[in-house]
């Protein structure tokens, strides 16, 4: 009777172990958080990837050296990459309108003697957006400051300004850096100078007692700008390296224009684009300076308006 005893409750013990070991085994229906979690993390691997970005060799500014030997410049310089790379819609509209604004200002910086460069720095001043305007008050695509547009001739009011004629402000900005570069002794520097003043800068260098941008401890902005600039001559003209797929389908044209001179008062542009066969809101978006509906005009001034070409503009007026 012992031995069946024992042997019962033998029986009972795998009985109630197999139960629990069952009762651990789980259908392919039954799993728990933590394996979606893994079976989730499995799935995602490879579908998005983030790389480091390799140091690009020979980066420069005008010609002017980028020294990412120096492991301060290097960090900085790799920071810009980073951010604007994988900043990819902000990469893609920049990509778009370069090909709409970079026909009108290269021949304008190439006319003046300023490298071809100093297009980048319009990208980040104002992400090529015509009608950008800073909290301080700068407008346009080279954010130009309101006196600084008056002392360089341009007209600056509330009918008419014309830091928001491209032509003109690019005009403006060669004007700037080309006194800068004779002041200060580098474009480097007068890339700076765009930010912080020629007068900033000469300070720093004079009370750091060093002569060269990348020796300047400087305040974040004006101490990124430079290396901002440089990133996005580096990504937008390399848009494969950095992960950029487009066709030239894929870009912003700019329109063909033709200019009529104005010298007299136009009271009412409404009025005066129908006579061209477009609408008031085509005629302001090609010319930007147009502040009011209507232009004053009291000194009969001659200024030129852009009328794009016909067929362009699906308008029904």
């Amino acid at each position: 009777m012992k031995i069946i005893k024992n042997g019962l409750a033998l029986i009972g013990v795998v009985c109630v172990s197999g139960l629990f070991i069952f009762s651990m085994q789980k259908s392919p229906d039954e799993k728990s958080p933590s394996d979606y979690s893994i079976e989730l993390e499995d799935s995602k691997e490879n579908s998005y990837n983030v790389y480091a970005i390799d140091m690009p060799e020979d980066l420069n500014f005008a010609g002017e050296k980028v020294p990412v030997n120096d492991p301060d410049i290097y960090e900085r310089m790799d920071r810009e990459l980073l951010v604007n790379t994988y900043w990819q819609s902000n990469g893609l509209l920049m990509f778009k309108r370069a090909q709409k604004y970079f026909p009108i200002i290269e021949p304008i910086l190439k006319k003046n003697g300023v490298p071809d460069d100093f297009k980048y720095l319009a990208v980040i001043e104002s992400g090529l957006v015509q009608t950008a305007k800073s909290p301080a008050g700068a407008s346009g695509i080279w954010q130009i400051m309101p006196a600084t547009g008056r002392e360089n001739g341009l007209e600056v009011n509330s009918n008419v300004d014309e830091r928001y004629n491209l032509e003109k402000a690019t005009e403006v900005a060669c004007d700037y850096l080309k006194k800068a570069k004779a002041n200060l002794g580098s474009w480097t520097k007068a890339a700076a100078a765009y930010n912080a003043g020629n007068a900033g800068v000469s300070r720093r260098l004079k009370e750091q007692d060093v002569s060269d941008y990348y020796d300047l401890l400087l305040g974040e902005e004006t101490g990124r700008y430079v290396f901002r600039i440089v990133a996005l001559k580096e990504i937008l003209s390399h848009p494969k390296k950095y992960g950029f797929n487009f066709d030239k389908t894929h870009l912003y044209k700019k329109v063909p224009t033709y200019k009529v001179e104005v010298d007299t008062a136009v009271t009412d542009f409404a009025q005066f684009a129908k006579g061209f066969d477009i609408n008031y809101k085509i005629l302001k978006l090609h010319n930007p300076w147009l502040r009011e509906p209507h232009l004053n005009n009291k000194s009969r001034k001659k200024y030129l308006i852009e009328i794009p070409e016909k067929g362009y503009y699906n308008t029904q007026l």
